[in-house]
């Protein structure tokens, strides 16, 4: 277990394992809200499905060596990509792909280090899936996380801390999204009907935040 304090400067392969590994369980653990969520104004499978996918990643980390972050996060990639269904195989997958591309060598990671890595795993959903800020998806909690890790990084913020900013800043995209028209995805279907539901990709990718926060303010 890497040994990551609020203060601390970097972040290690460890600690990106742990924050990994406290993602999965959040997923099981809210894996019914997800359902319900998505039931509202998706295909009802949102939960289901990144339940399974998290468990293939658990299952790739376990055998996981060596003190790459780069590697570890394109094997969870291409975890999700070969098990999770529907979009969110596709758009996490890509998400993991391209934080391990612009993490690849690299053994820890400082503010700087983990901006990077979330801002290329946006774009690479926003390439991915068409989206942008206020379509009502996964998009809509990344932008302001990804925002706010770089007003930390201007700040000199150590990485635990810029992790707990974007986490809050990743909530309150998530809550954006109830009173937003789903211009994408199988929501987009609904028209106005969507209203008043809060999107499930946007809660999920708060819990990956969240977990962050959580998993580098460990001791």
């Amino acid at each position: 277990m890497g040994c990551v304090t609020p203060d601390a400067d970097t972040i290690d392969h460890a600690a990106v394992v742990a924050w990994i590994r406290r993602f999965a369980a959040e997923i099981d653990e809210h894996r019914a809200e997800l359902v319900r969520l998505d039931t509202a104004i998706g295909d009802g499978d949102h939960g289901t499905n990144m339940d399974r996918g998290m468990r293939k990643v658990v299952e790739k980390l376990d055998g996981a060596a060596g003190d790459d972050i780069g590697a570890l996060l394109k094997a969870a990639g291409m975890a999700l990509v070969s098990s999770v269904g529907g979009a969110a195989g596709p758009l996490y997958g890509t998400l993991f792909l391209q934080m391990g591309s612009a993490t690849g060598g690299a053994a820890t990671l400082d503010t700087a280090g983990l901006t990077q890595a979330l801002e290329a795993g946006l774009r690479g959903v926003q390439a991915r899936g068409k989206a942008e800020p206020g379509d009502k998806t996964m998009v809509d909690a990344l932008v302001p996380a990804v925002e706010a890790l770089h007003r930390a990084q201007s700040d000199g913020v150590a990485v635990g801390e810029a992790a707990r900013l974007a986490a809050a800043a990743a909530e309150e995209g998530m809550k954006a999204t109830i009173p937003m028209e789903a211009r994408k995805g199988r929501a987009s279907y609904l028209g106005p009907r969507s209203v008043g539901h809060q999107d499930p990709g946007a809660t999920s990718s708060y819990l990956l935040l969240r977990s962050a926060a959580e998993a580098f303010a460990n001791t």
